[in-house]
This record gives C-alpha cells, structure tokens and sequence, in this order.
C-alpha cells in the first residue's frame, strides 16, 4: 500500500494536502505535535502518528513504511534564535530521512532558496535544500511564493486606521504571493502524480494566479472591512521595531527584514531556467475572507 505521510498536518499547507488526498482515497498517515487536534484529522481517515520535530527517533518512526514523505520545516517566530532554532530542525528532519530511507520526500522551500546571497528566512530554506540533498532519497522541493493569509495580520490596525502599512516598497510593484491552500493542493498533486519523475531534486515553483501590488493588497483588505484601506510605506527605521511590537522575537524580526529588503531589491521569485511554475487558482480576496471573523485578533 502507498503510504503518504504529511508532517505539519494541523498547518494550512498540510491540511490542504491531506484533504484532497484524503478526497482522492489515498492512505495519509498525519503527523501531529499535539494529540488533541487529531480527531478531524482521523475523521477524514487518516492514520495518526506523534512526533516533534526536535526528535529524530520519532519522526523517522512517524516515516515508516512511507512511499512519499511531506515535510515542512517550522520556524517559531518568537524563539530567541530563530535561524539556530530552524537549522537544528532541519538537521533532525535530514537525520530522520537517512533513518527512514523513504523513497521519496516533497519538502515546502521557499522563493529564493536558489539565491546566495544573505535573504533572511529564505537563506534557511536554502540551507534546507543542501541539506536535504545530501540524504539519499528523491528529492522534490516546492518553493513557495510569499502566502496570501499573512496579510491577515494587517487586519486590525487597517479595520482601526483606514492604513496598511508596508515593508513592500514601491507600494506599486507587484510580487508573487500565493494562497496556503493552493500549494498544499499543489503539494497532493505532486504527491499523487510524480512517481514517474526521478531526476532529485526536482524543483517547482508556486505561485497564485497573479501577481498583486500593496496597493491592491489595501484594497483587498478594505473590501473584507467594508471600509476605505490605504497602503502606506512603512520607513526602512521602523521596521524592526514595529515587528518586535508585534511580538516577533529580535531574531526572527531580523530576518524578516532581511528578506524584506531582497523583496524590494526584486531578487525574490522563482529561479530562472530551473523546474516549473504552478499556479493556483485562488485570488487574494477569496483567500482572506476565512480571517473575516478575526477581525480583533490580528496582530501588527
């Protein structure tokens, strides 16, 4: 039998993967950090495993029998060290990897993993990369652009202000952003459908539908509210103190600036001349409306 097994089950990516294999019959063992979120999961008919990503015994236990292995790489954006934090995970997932041997790993990397230069977060997920790459299984990496959902944490202070400020400068360039959901899907396709493949790592890009300005992004946002939303440059000065308000930790913060900065500079996209782009079908506006209930919670 061919056992998909989808670490960060709970996560949007992992959920979105796990219901549409679920839609298509195929086995999916869940792998969870904490018991109580694994009813909806086994509801669907999955298989649940425990594992935290820290220890390798029990992940490469989680991968048995696993004819694919899906694994995205946590990042606690409060965490005193986030990019030490990030490395010792990625080296416990590689660890688990030569453990297990699956056949086949799909790992959530993000745009701009080719670049070497210093981008922040995205210079981890390329550290990912060369790790994952010296383990011996087929290796499918899905670089994802930018998600749409983290415009979500704008909307408290656009709801309270009419402002959405943003370290996207110009305000009228546009980026690749898209939808959780829409790579989770794209991930269950890959799953579902790449056995034939077997050139590792095989890379895919992913995109949404079209690229967006924060401009259109204000809009989007003010259309969810039903008020008039504006964007407005956030000054260079202020970024990192205006993430550590929101209760990013320094190091994490740091990195967000960092990748902020390479995103201006037009540097992050999918790698020219190497795999594919997917896109996915969801738009920003549809992909905001489940955060309408959230009003009051979101942060910045």
């Amino acid at each position: 039998m061919i056992m998909f097994v989808i670490f960060g089950a709970t996560g949007k990516v992992g959920k979105a993967t796990i219901t549409r294999l679920s839609a298509e019959g195929a086995p999916v063992r869940a792998v969870l950090r904490d018991p109580a979120k694994a009813a909806p999961l086994a509801a669907l008919g999955c298989e649940i495993a425990m594992a935290e990503v820290g220890d390798s015994d029990a992940m490469a236990l989680a991968m048995r029998d696993a004819a694919t292995v899906q694994l995205i790489c946590p990042i606690d954006p409060r965490a005193a060290d986030a990019s030490l934090q990030m490395l010792q995970s990625i080296e416990r997932m590689a660890e688990a990897i030569d453990a297990a041997r699956p056949p086949r790993v799909l790992a959530i990397s993000d745009y701009g993993a080719h670049l070497t230069i210093d981008t922040g977060i995205t210079s981890l997920f390329r550290a990912m990369e060369e790790r994952f790459q010296q383990c011996s299984t087929r290796m499918v990496f899905l670089r994802s652009a930018e998600h749409m959902e983290n415009w979500a944490r704008y909307l408290k202070i656009a709801n309270e202000t009419g402002i959405m400020p943003s370290m996207h400068l110009p305000l009228s360039r546009p980026f690749p952003t898209v939808s959780a959901a829409d790579i989770g899907d794209m991930a269950a396709d890959l799953l579902l459908t790449g056995e034939g493949y077997r050139s590792s790592p095989r890379i895919v890009h992913g995109e949404g539908p079209r690229e967006y300005t924060a401009l259109e992004i204000a809009a989007a946002l003010g259309r969810l509210l039903t008020r008039r939303v504006v964007a407005r440059e956030l000054p260079r000065a202020d970024w990192l103190a205006t993430l550590m308000r929101a209760g990013l930790s320094e190091s994490y913060a740091e990195l967000i600036v960092r990748l902020s900065d390479a995103h201006n500079k037009g540097l992050i996209g999918a790698e020219a001349g190497i795999g594919e782009i997917r896109r996915g079908r969801t738009e920003l506006s549809a992909a905001l409306e489940t955060f309408r209930p959230d009003v009051g919670q979101a942060v910045l």
